[in-house]
């Protein structure tokens, strides 16, 4: 990461656990930003919530942080798009 980059989080819950510490995990508030979509659509998309894959991140696998299903999760998103990276795990 460069500097001055900007790291965009996430807080989500895991739905589902796949192999490899892959997780799909559902946002609850999505980030939409404003000057992509109008705002019919901005209002339309924050009743709904985005799956979106997880892996666990190096530290979380070398201290083997175990994350379940229905556990609470702080989150790093890719910054192009559909993945994201778990950091802490919050319950």
């Amino acid at each position: 990461m460069k500097d001055g980059e900007e790291t965009k989080t996430a807080t989500g819950t895991v739905e589902e656990v796949l192999p490899n510490s892959l997780f799909r995990v559902r946002l609850s508030a999505p980030e939409i930003p404003p000057s992509e979509t109008s705002m019919e659509e901005v209002a339309e998309k924050k009743g709904e919530e985005e799956l979106i894959l997880a892996y666990l991140a190096g530290k979380m696998r070398l201290h083997r942080i175990r994350v379940l299903v229905g556990d609470q999760v702080d989150m790093v998103l890719d910054p192009y798009g559909g993945r994201a990276r778990i950091v802490r795990r919050l319950t």
